[in-house]
């Protein structure tokens, strides 16, 4: 997800709107496919051999999968209702939920398994409704710390798939197959620029299974025994509905893994309307909870088809700021390919019969990378003393739950083994201490009010009333009244003339702060609700905004700091105020 912050696509040829040539948008629906394929079919394979499950259940949660995301990308592309971002969003199963469902068919089989993604499908319904629900407490460095703690879960994994090789194949295979993946994919996505970049995954894999072919490793007998064309046997495994220890113990870890893919869609849905049209345009926030809300189906029909979950794919990103064609034909295309190979068992067949060392060797590189993405969102969150604290006191307090050395004695039995996860773990600490962090701090006074020169006497208003109830004089009262108004008139100023004004609202954030106040005005388009609007450029992952500092005579004067953040059509104005030594300080 890693974009440019810059409004629009220079190269655009295609935008969403407009029909490429047939032949064009064909050849890139297929490129895609291509690229999403062998992740899409590998998490569950990894999934369903690493819990023992049935070769039965196995062919059945690849099809499931590799339907539902052709399903889901389709709708991400036509956009149903409030469904779907009206853009080209692949759609595919997410190795982050390996670890979690390993566990839920090893200790409850496919059903609890089933039961869980399309429970936990439910809160990422709630969250795409309301963004703002969680804002408070689902801080980037909360989700930045629960995406780090991911790799920890699931590597212990990936690194048994290392050994997983047949009788009598010579004892250099498996690490040479493994070391030959790393080191092209590795090299590839180092060195390489534009589409060859995009490749590396593929040809990494394609090189390990070369060297794993040469020493018997791949599994061609898979793909001779495969049909061209059909069905898997019927092997749905249906519902858990005992709501047992088992459900309870995993459901918190599979609602956090299913938010924080929600905050990675976010990051996906902002990114790729970045990239799809000619002229700059402000984020589309009815896109953004189209986006959430058909990821949310597509956990929806993963849980009742019985499969992995899924989530948004940013290679599609990628392809369409290389290739400049952003039309929803692509999407629609890419989706019908999804479908089309769900039928065709030899062409899965071919994903499948990978060996494990080179599953693993993609898988690490993968799982890597997110543990990078994890550490950018605690960073771009701001490191401050308390950030950090929440971050590095959550991070190896999970470490230490996964690896069973924080007094497991007790643990095990707590809560069905809740504890035993070290994401959940990881994650319930940094929610508690964000929680105790929000309620002990002094409360926060707000005012929504219209982005116009009427609304000043409201903000005064306002302002004296907060400094009434902070229990500061008139003179930081004064002070609080003069910076509100400055800063009003300095945001309606530089809108001054432009149409999209008149269409804004202001917020205007008010708390107290070790001896003084600081005061948030957030200027932003009228349309849907502003805490979710808020919520939309808090959790954005890729890029940063245009920050500049806010050229202020009266503020040099009465505020220690200015900070002023510029998201398209959103303008952030951080004022901190110092109460004079006058001024009581309650």
């Amino acid at each position: 997800m890693g974009t440019d912050n810059s409004s629009g696509g220079t190269g655009v040829r295609f935008q969403p709107d407009e029909k490429p040539p047939t032949a064009l948008a064909v050849g890139l629906g297929l490129q895609l496919a291509l690229l999403n394929m062998g992740g899409i079919v590998l998490t569950p394979a990894i999934v369903v051999r690493a819990a023992g499950g049935s070769e039965a259940f196995l062919s059945w949660a690849v099809f499931a999968a590799v339907a539902v995301s052709g399903l889901t990308t389709v709708l991400q592309a036509v956009r149903v209702g409030r469904v779907g971002a009206g853009y080209v969003l692949a759609m595919g199963t997410s190795g982050a939920f390996i670890a979690i469902c390993v566990t839920a068919i090893a200790d409850g089989g496919p059903a609890m398994l089933a039961t869980l993604v399309l429970i936990s499908s439910l809160f990422q319904f709630a969250f795409s409704a309301r963004l703002s629900m969680l804002r408070r407490i689902l801080t980037p460095t909360v989700a930045g710390t629960v995406i780090m703690l991911i790799p920890v879960t699931v590597m212990p994994i990936v690194f048994d798939m290392l050994r997983e090789v047949p009788n009598g194949v010579p004892a250099a295979a498996a690490p040479l197959c493994a070391l030959v993946t790393v080191l092209v994919l590795g090299g590839i996505a180092l060195r390489a620029t534009g589409v060859l970049r995009l490749w590396a995954p593929v040809i990494g894999i394609v090189a390990g299974s070369a060297v794993a072919g040469y020493y018997g490793l791949y599994d061609t007998a898979l793909i001779a025994g495969a049909a061209w064309i059909g069905l898997p046997n019927l092997a749905w495994p249906g519902f858990d509905l005992d709501f047992g220890p088992t459900f309870w113990a995993l459901l918190p870890a599979f609602v956090f893994v299913t938010l924080v893919g929600a905050i990675e869609t976010i990051g996906d849905s902002v990114a790729i309307q970045r990239v799809s049209w000619r002229a700059p345009r402000a984020v589309d926030f009815r896109a953004v909870q189209g986006a959430v809300a058909a990821d949310g189906v597509g956990n929806l029909l993963s849980g009742l088809a019985g499969t992995v979950p899924n989530t948004t794919y940013s290679s599609s990103i990628a392809v369409t700021e290389l290739t400049g064609v952003a039309a929803r034909t692509i999407g629609i295309i890419l989706g019908a390919v999804f479908i089309v190979l769900a039928f065709l068992p030899k062409a899965l067949a071919v994903v499948l019969a990978i060996p494990g060392p080179v599953a693993a060797a993609y898988i690490t590189v993968l799982l890597a990378m997110l543990f990078v993405l994890g550490m950018k969102i605690v960073v771009q969150d701001g490191i401050d003393y308390r950030n950090g604290l929440v971050a590095g006191v959550a991070f190896w307090s999970g470490v230490g739950f996964e690896g069973g050395l924080i007094f497991p004695e007790y643990v095990a039995g707590f809560a069905g083994g809740l504890l035993q996860n070290g994401m959940t773990a990881g994650g319930l600490v940094a929610i508690l201490m964000t929680l105790f962090m929000e309620l002990t701090q002094p409360r926060r006074r707000r005012i929504e009010v219209e982005f116009h020169l009427s609304s000043l006497p409201k903000i005064r208003e306002f302002l004296v009333e907060f400094a009434s109830r902070s229990g500061w004089d008139t003179t930081m009262a004064n002070r609080l009244d003069a910076v509100g108004e400055e800063t009003m008139l300095t945001l309606l100023e530089r809108d001054d003339g432009k149409a999209e004004s008149r269409l804004r609202r202001l917020q205007l954030t008010a708390h107290k702060e070790e001896g003084g106040a600081v005061l948030e005005f957030i200027a932003a388009g009228a349309e849907g609700n502003l805490q979710d609007r808020l919520a939309l450029l808090g959790e954005q992952t890729a890029g940063a905004p245009i920050e500049r500092e806010v050229s202020l005579r009266l503020l040099r004067h009465l505020a220690s700091s200015v900070r002023h953040q510029q998201y398209h059509a959103t303008d952030i104005v951080t004022v901190r105020v110092n109460a004079p030594a006058s001024a009581p300080r309650g």
